[in-house]
């Protein structure tokens, strides 16, 4: 009997081949699940990231009720999201349509990588980047939106700010860059002149990337130890790092007076640098309607020899030299 049972177990066994396909299996559905997942914790995210007011505890538990996104599925989403930018981008330049988007934060707060992600599939031609230096003596004297309204999108055209006017409401007021009476008179000219570009036709979306302080004093460490990346970090950087409190001041002010029906401020929960690069991406694409008229691919064809042409010798060009 014990024989006969043995035998029937070691019949029943699965075979080393039908034990592999089962780990894999196990392993496949694992994935999935994950996958599924993360699938959620974004949408949940999306809801989050509307034009619902949040709390600071309720932001601060969605934080900790987020993990973190595997490398795998940023890169598939990012992929996903950045293809249907182009669409966007085609369907705008169809439309004649033209866009703003403004990029105001804290600094380090991730401003430039989600900028970066967002024009990386983009055609240069028609869209472009702003991203202005100090005022010149001369455009002191000019009216504070002037130098502004010239890098503003023609038909087809979308345009994306790294900051723009309200580095009056925000650094130069904190830093003492311009007076009580022309901080004042942004406050209240600023949003009858966005009342003016959303009147004219131009989709104008702002976003603020907030990040926590000990968020940003990690980013900050890690541009000090890395050189290449020490670029990023200027004397106005570190004095800006002892004022977190009169730049939280003015951002809230700031908001209070300029977040208006014609153009709201959204607001970019940015310690999670992937987390944050998605949810941008999607909130853009869900706030401007398009279609998709991607052109069909072309036939490209036979290439034709030139059997005709005799190229001039290599000795006589000069090569890089081949180091790698």
């Amino acid at each position: 009997m014990k024989s006969s049972k043995k035998e029937n177990e070691e019949k029943n066994a699965p075979t080393s081949a039908e034990a592999q396909n089962g780990k894999k299996d196990k392993q496949t559905a694992k994935k999935n699940k994950k996958d599924k997942k993360e699938k959620n914790t974004i949408a949940q995210t999306h809801e989050i990231n509307g034009a619902e007011p949040l709390t600071a505890r309720s932001l601060h538990q969605t934080r900790v009720k987020l993990g973190k996104l595997s490398s795998q599925f940023y890169e598939q989403e990012l992929l996903r999201l950045q293809t249907e930018l182009v669409k966007l981008q085609y369907w705008v330049k169809h439309q004649g349509l033209r866009v703003v988007i403004i990029f105001e934060g804290r600094d380090a707060a991730g401003k430039g990588g989600a900028i970066k992600r967002i024009i990386e599939t983009l055609n240069p031609r028609g869209c472009r980047v702003v991203a202005l230096s100090k005022p010149s003596d001369i455009e002191r004297t000019q009216w504070y939106f002037q130098r502004y309204v010239a890098h503003l999108p023609a038909a087809g055209e979308i345009v994306l700010f790294d900051r723009s006017w309200y580095n009056r409401a925000g650094v130069e007021q904190v830093m003492g860059f311009c007076t009580e009476a022309e901080y004042q008179e942004f406050m209240q000219s600023c949003p009858e002149f966005e009342r003016m570009l959303v009147r004219s036709g131009i989709i104008l979306l702002k976003y603020w990337f907030s990040v926590s302080d000990d968020e940003q004093e990690r980013r900050f460490q890690a541009r000090v130890k890395d050189p290449a990346k020490r670029w990023k970090l200027s004397p106005m950087d570190i004095e800006a790092r002892d004022r977190w409190e009169d730049y939280s001041r003015a951002k809230d002010t700031m908001l209070a007076h300029t977040n208006i029906p014609e153009a709201p401020w959204f607001t970019v929960e940015a310690d999670d640098k992937k987390r944050s690069r998605l949810n941008l991406i999607h909130h853009i694409l869900s706030k401007i309607p398009y279609e998709d008229i991607t052109p069909p691919a072309l036939e490209l064809p036979p290439r034709r020899s030139g059997e005709h042409y005799v190229r001039p010798p290599l000795n006589e060009q000069f090569f890089v030299p081949l180091v790698y």
